[in-house]
C-alpha cells in the first residue's frame, strides 16, 4: 500500500501539487482572520471555528483524493454512472428540502450540511469525458446517425443543471452551464450537429423559462434582481442591493498597494456579510494589499497552465476531457467571483477556489484536482500515446 502510494506520488505533477497545497494552506489561514468577527459575534464560537471546520472538509477531500489517485480511470465507465445516479437523487432531496437564503440546495444531515450541486460538478465532468471517449469514433463518422448518442450525452450534461435550476441556485447553475458548454464545444460531435442541437436547446430553454416564469411568478426574487439593478452603480444603489460590492470596493481601496496588515480589516466588521465566503478576496486585498494579491493571480494562472499542459499530453481521450472540464470549472469560479467583486459582471454568490470557506466546494475542488493528477499518473505510465 505504502509503496503503491509512493509510486503514485512520484508520478504526480509536482508544480500543480505544490501550488495547490500552498493555496489550501493559505486559504485556511485567511479564513481565520476573515471569519473571526462572524464567528465570535454572530455565532458565539471560537475565532478558529471556521478554520477547523474547513480543515475537516480538506481532510475528507484528501481521503477522497487518495482513493481517486489509486483508481484507474478505465473504471470510470462503471463507477461514474453510479455516482451520477447518486448525485441526481441527492439533488432531488435537496430540491425538496427547506430553502436556505432563497435556494433549496442543501441537505442538512444534523452533524453536517452538504450541497449536492457542488459535489455533482466533478461527476458531470467525468461522465461527459467517459461518454466522449466511448462514442468518439462513431460521432466523427458522418455516414451513421448520431441522435441516440448525442441524446445520451445531452441528458448526462443537463439533467443535474435542470435540477439545480429548480433549486434556484443560479450561481452554481451558471458554473455548470459553462463547464458543460465548454466540454460540448470541444466534444467530438460534428460542428453542424453542435449548431443544430445548441439551437434546439436554446429554443427549449427559452420556452421552459417562459412556462416556469408564468407558473411560478418569476425566476429571480427581489434580492437577486437588486444585484442586477445595482450592478453598474453599486455604491449609488447601496441600500438596494449594492452594499456588498460597494463595501468590497472600499475594502480593496483601503488596502491600497501594501494593505492594512494581517487581521486589521475593517470591512469584515458587519460591512461585508459572511466575508469568509464569497467576498474572501476583498478581505485579503484589504489586509495584504493589491501588490501581494498579484501572487494569487499568478498561482491561479500556474494551476490552469499545468492542468491544460497535462491535458495536452494525456494518453487517453477521457483524460484530455477530464482536464479540460476541471480547468473550465476552476476558471469559471475565478472569473465569476472576481468579476462580481470588481463589478465586471453582476455579483453571483460563488466561492473563490482555495480562499473561500465552503465544505462541499472544497471537497469537490480537491476531487477534481485529484482526477487531473490521476490522468498525469496514467500518462507517465502508459507508453502508447493517444490515437485520434
Amino acid at each position: 500500500m505504502s509503496q503503491s502510494l509512493r509510486k503514485i506520488f512520484k508520478d504526480l505533477d509536482k508544480p500543480l501539487l505544490i501550488v495547490t497545497v500552498v493555496g489550501f494552506v493559505y486559504g485556511l489561514l485567511t479564513i481565520v482572520t476573515a471569519s473571526s468577527r462572524a464567528a465570535v459575534v454572530n455565532y458565539d464560537v471560537s475565532i478558529y471555528y471556521y478554520f477547523f471546520k474547513q480543515l475537516v472538509f480538506i481532510i475528507a477531500g484528501i481521503i477522497a483524493a487518495l482513493i481517486i489517485l489509486k483508481t484507474d480511470t478505465k473504471k470510470y465507465k462503471t463507477l461514474v454512472p453510479l455516482l451520477f445516479i447518486l448525485m441526481i437523487v441527492l439533488n432531488i432531496i435537496a430540491w425538496k428540502s427547506e430553502a436556505v437564503s432563497g435556494s433549496n440546495n442543501w441537505i442538512d444531515l444534523k452533524f453536517v450540511k452538504i450541497q449536492p450541486s457542488e459535489l455533482s460538478k466533478p461527476v458531470i465532468i467525468a461522465l461527459l469525458a467517459v461518454l466522449f471517449e466511448k462514442y468518439y469514433r462513431k460521432l466523427r463518422t458522418k455516414k451513421i446517425p448520431h441522435y441516440d448518442m448525442i441524446g445520451k450525452i445531452l441528458l448526462a450534461a443537463l439533467i443535474i443543471p435542470a435540477l439545480v435550476f429548480l433549486q434556484k441556485d443560479f450561481g452554481t447553475l451558471l458554473i455548470m452551464l459553462i463547464i458543460v458548454g465548454t466540454m460540448l464545444i470541444a466534444s467530438p460531435i460534428l460542428k453542424i450537429e453542435k449548431l443544430k442541437y445548441f439551437a434546439l436547446l436554446l429554443g427549449l430553454g427559452i420556452i421552459g423559462l417562459i412556462i416556469y416564469s408564468s407558473t411560478q411568478g418569476g425566476i429571480l426574487n427581489e434580492a437577486r434582481l437588486s444585484r442586477f439593478s445595482s450592478w453598474l452603480d453599486p455604491c449609488g444603489q447601496y441600500e438596494n442591493g449594492g452594499y456588498q460590492v460597494c463595501n468590497s470596493y472600499i475594502a480593496i481601496n483601503d488596502g491600497g498597494l501594501m494593505g492594512l496588515g494581517i487581521g486589521k480589516s475593517k470591512q469584515k466588521y458587519s460591512y461585508i456579510p459572511e466575508p469568509h465566503t464569497d467576498s474572501a478576496f476583498a478581505i485579503i486585498a484589504e489586509e495584504y494589499g493589491i501588490y501581494r494579491t498579484v501572487f494569487i493571480f499568478l498561482g491561479y494562472a500556474l494551476i490552469l497552465w499545468r492542468i491544460l499542459s497535462i491535458a495536452s499530453k494525456a494518453s487517453t481521450l477521457r483524460g484530455r476531457y477530464i482536464c479540460l472540464g476541471v480547468a473550465t470549472y476552476i476558471f469559471a469560479h475565478i472569473f465569476i467571483n472576481m468579476g462580481g467583486m470588481f463589478g465586471l459582471i453582476p455579483l453571483t454568490g460563488v466561492p473563490l477556489p482555495f480562499l473561500s470557506y465552503g465544505g462541499s466546494f472544497v471537497i469537490s475542488l480537491i476531487v477534481s484536482l485529484a482526477m487531473v493528477q490521476r490522468v498525469n499518473v496514467e500518462t507517465k505510465n502508459q507508453k502508447i500515446k493517444i490515437q485520434t
